[in-house]
C-alpha cells in the first residue's frame, strides 16, 4: 500500500471529531444515569465479573473441601449452602447475562452502525434490575443461606428454613432484566438496521443475539411465574407443589426446566455467535455456510423449547414421553453440529493467526465438542438412568456452560477489549493465560466423567475412599484453572494501565464496529458507516505505521478542513 493510500485509509478510520465515550462526561452521575449503551455495557461487565469472582471463590472452596473424603473445614450443611449459592450465582448472575448484557450491550449498536439501542432508558433499567436481583442473592447469603440446590426443587424448597423466598425474588427480578434486554435487542435489530444491511448481510453475532432474545422473551416469564408460585406456597401455605398439601412436585420440575433448558441456549447461543466472528476474522476467510449458521441459531432457539423433559427421565414420566424427549434431544444437536462443521470448514486452508481471541475460539470448539458428545449419553434413556445425578452430569454441564460460555466470553472480551477501552494487552501473557485455563479446565472436569461413570453421586460432601484419586486430580486442576483466570485478569488490568494505544482495527475485522475509533465516540460514528459484506477481507490490509488494519478501497475524499467525507453516505 502506498504512503498516500495509507494516510487516506488511516484518516478514514481514525478521524473523529468528538471525545470518546469514556471521556465525554465525568463524575459518578455521568455513569449512574447514563443512557449510552457502551457505558451500560461496561457497568454490566464490571458487575458480572464481580459475580464471577464470587462464584469462582465458592467453587474453589468446594473443590478444596473435596480434596479428602472426610471433613476439612465445611460441615455438610455449609457444603450444601456453598454449592447451592455457587450454582445460583454462576447461572443467574454470570452465565445468563455475561455475553448478551455485557458484550452484547456494547457491541450490538456499533456492529449495526447505529447510535444506540432502540430503548436506552429500558436498557439502563435492565441493568438496575440486575443489580437489585443480585442484592437479593447477597441478602440470601446473610439471612441464613440457601441449601436447595440452584434448581430450587420442591418439596424440599417449600419446607427448608433457609432464605428460599429471598433468593426466589432475586431470580424473579433478574428475569425482568433478561426480558428487557431481549426485547431491546430484538426491536433494535428489527427496526434500526442501516440501509444495505439486509438480514443476510448481518453479522452472525447479531443473529445469535436475535435468537437469544426470542428465548429470553418467551421462556423467562415461565420462570418468573414458577418463582412466584413457590413464594406463594411458602408464604401462604397454598398446595401447588408440596404433596403434603395436595401439590405435585413434578409439576415444579416441568415448569422449571421449560425455562431452564432454553436458558442453556441463552448462555450458549451468544457464545456461538462470538466464535463465528473470531473464526472468520482470524482465518481471514469468509465464513463457510453463512446461511446455515444463521438458520441454525433460530433452529436452536425454537427446538430448545421442546426438550426440557430429558432432565426428568427418572421422574416417573411415561415411557412414551421419555422416548419423545430423547428423540428431540438428539434432534437439537443437529444445528449445533452444523455450526461446528462450518467453523472447521472456515478454518480449512485459511490464513489462521493464533492471536489470543482465536486461541479461545479453538478452545471453545474442543471443549464444546466434548460437552456436546457427552450429552448424547445423557439423552439416551438406557444410559441416562445410570448416569443421572452423578458427577458425569456435573462434568457435561461444565464442559458446555463453562467450557462453552465462559471460554467464548473470554474470547469475545479479548477480541473487543481494544475497541471497548482503546488499549492493547500483552499477547504473550494473554496466550499463556489461555493455555493455563485450558489445561486447568480439562484437569478439573474430565476426571469427573470417570467419577460419574463409576457411580459417584453429585452434591455429596463426603465420598468413599475409592474416589480419592479423581477428586484430588480434579481439585488440583481447579487450582490451576483459578491461577489461569487470575493471570488473565492481571493481563487485562495491566493493559488499562500500561497498554499501548489500540488502533481502530487491530485484528483486521470486517464488521462495522471496526470502522470507528477505539474507543468509540459518544455517538459511535461521526458519519454513517458504509455497509459491506460482513466477512470480506480482500480490501482490508495491515498498515505498519499505525499497527492496525485499514481499508484501501472505496475510501471517500475528505474535506481538508473538517475531515468529513465529501460524499454523503446517508
Amino acid at each position: 500500500m502506498s504512503d498516500n493510500a495509507s494516510r487516506t485509509a488511516t484518516a478514514h478510520v481514525h478521524g473523529h471529531s468528538e471525545e470518546n465515550y469514556l471521556e465525554c462526561a465525568h463524575g459518578w452521575k455521568s455513569w449512574a444515569f447514563t443512557l449510552d449503551h457502551k457505558r451500560i455495557g461496561v457497568m454490566y461487565l464490571v458487575a458480572i465479573l464481580a459475580s464471577f469472582l464470587l462464584g469462582g471463590v465458592m467453587a474453589l472452596v468446594l473443590r478444596a473441601e473435596l480434596f479428602t473424603p472426610n471433613k476439612l473445614f465445611l460441615s455438610e450443611d455449609m457444603y450444601n449452602q456453598m454449592f447451592t449459592l455457587h450454582g445460583a450465582v454462576m447461572t443467574f448472575l454470570f452465565l445468563i447475562p455475561s455475553i448478551p448484557a455485557a458484550l452484547g450491550n456494547f457491541i450490538l449498536p456499533v456492529m449495526l452502525g447505529v447510535k444506540d439501542v432502540a430503548f436506552p432508558r429500558m436498557n439502563l433499567a435492565s441493568f438496575y434490575l440486575w443489580v437489585f436481583g443480585a442484592i437479593f442473592f447477597l441478602l440470601a447469603i446473610l439471612l441464613g443461606g440457601l441449601d436447595t440446590g440452584w434448581t430450587f426443587y420442591t418439596p424440599y424448597s417449600t419446607t427448608t428454613n433457609t432464605a428460599v423466598i429471598t433468593a426466589t425474588l432475586g431470580v424473579f427480578i433478574l428475569g425482568f432484566s433478561s426480558i428487557f434486554t431481549g426485547l431491546n435487542f430484538m426491536v433494535t435489530i428489527n427496526t434500526m438496521r442501516p440501509a444495505g444491511m439486509t438480514w443476510f448481510r448481518m453479522p452472525l453475532f447479531l443473529w445469535s443475539l436475535y435468537a437469544t432474545s426470542i428465548i429470553q422473551i418467551l421462556a423467562t416469564p415461565v420462570l418468573g411465574i414458577t418463582g412466584l408460585l413457590l413464594v406463594a406456597e411458602r408464604a401462604l401455605g397454598i398446595g401447588i407443589f408440596d404433596p403434603a398439601r395436595g401439590g405435585d412436585p413434578v409439576l415444579f420440575q416441568h415448569f422449571f426446566w421449560f425455562y431452564s433448558h432454553p436458558a442453556v441456549y441463552i448462555m450458549i447461543l451468544p457464545a456461538m455467535g462470538v466464535v463465528s466472528e473470531l473464526v472468520s476474522t482470524f482465518s481471514r476467510k469468509t465464513i463457510f455456510g453463512y446461511r446455515f449458521i444463521a438458520y441454525s441459531s433460530i433452529a436452536i432457539a425454537l427446538l430448545g423449547f421442546l426438550v426440557w423433559g430429558h432432565h426428568m427421565f427418572v421422574s416417573g414420566q411415561s415411557a412414551l414421553a421419555a422416548t419423545v424427549f430423547s428423540a428431540l434431544t438428539f434432534t437439537v444437536s443437529i444445528p449445533s453440529a452444523i455450526k461446528v462443521f462450518n467453523w472447521l470448514s472456515t478454518m480449512y486452508k485459511g490464513a489462521i493467526s493464533l492471536e489470543t481471541p482465536m486461541c479461545y475460539a479453538l478452545s471453545f470448539i474442543f471443549l464444546f465438542g466434548i460437552g456436546g458428545l457427552t450429552g448424547l449419553y445423557l439423552g439416551a434413556l438406557a444410559t441416562d438412568v445410570h448416569l443421572h445425578d452423578t458427577y458425569f452430569v456435573v462434568a457435561h454441564f461444565h464442559y458446555v456452560m463453562v467450557g462453552g460460555t465462559l471460554i467464548a466470553f473470554l474470547g469475545g472480551l479479548h477480541y473487543w477489549w481494544p475497541k471497548m477501552f482503546g488499549r492493547m494487552y500483552n499477547e504473550t501473557w494473554a496466550r499463556v493465560a489461555c493455555l493455563i485455563i485450558f489445561v486447568g479446565f480439562n484437569a478439573t472436569f474430565f476426571p469427573q466423567f470417570v467419577l460419574g461413570s463409576r457411580g459417584m453421586p453429585r452434591r455429596y460432601a463426603r465420598y468413599d475412599g475409592e474416589f480419592i484419586f479423581f477428586h484430588q486430580f480434579s481439585t488440583t486442576g481447579a487450582m490451576i484453572l483459578g491461577c489461569g483466570l487470575v493471570l488473565c485478569a492481571g493481563v487485562l488490568v495491566h493493559s488499562l494501565l500500561r497498554g499501548r494505544k489500540a488502533p481502530a482495527n487491530p485484528w483486521g475485522g470486517s464488521t462495522l464496529e471496526w470502522k470507528c475509533s477505539s474507543p468509540p465516540p459518544h455517538h459511535n460514528f461521526d458519519w454513517p458507516p458504509v455497509v459491506t459484506e460482513p466477512y470480506q477481507y480482500d480490501h482490508i490490509v495491515y498498515d505498519p505505521e499505525h499497527q492496525g488494519y485499514v481499508e484501501v478501497e472505496d475510501i471517500p475524499e475528505e474535506d481538508e478542513v473538517t475531515g468529513v467525507p465529501v460524499e454523503s453516505h446517508t
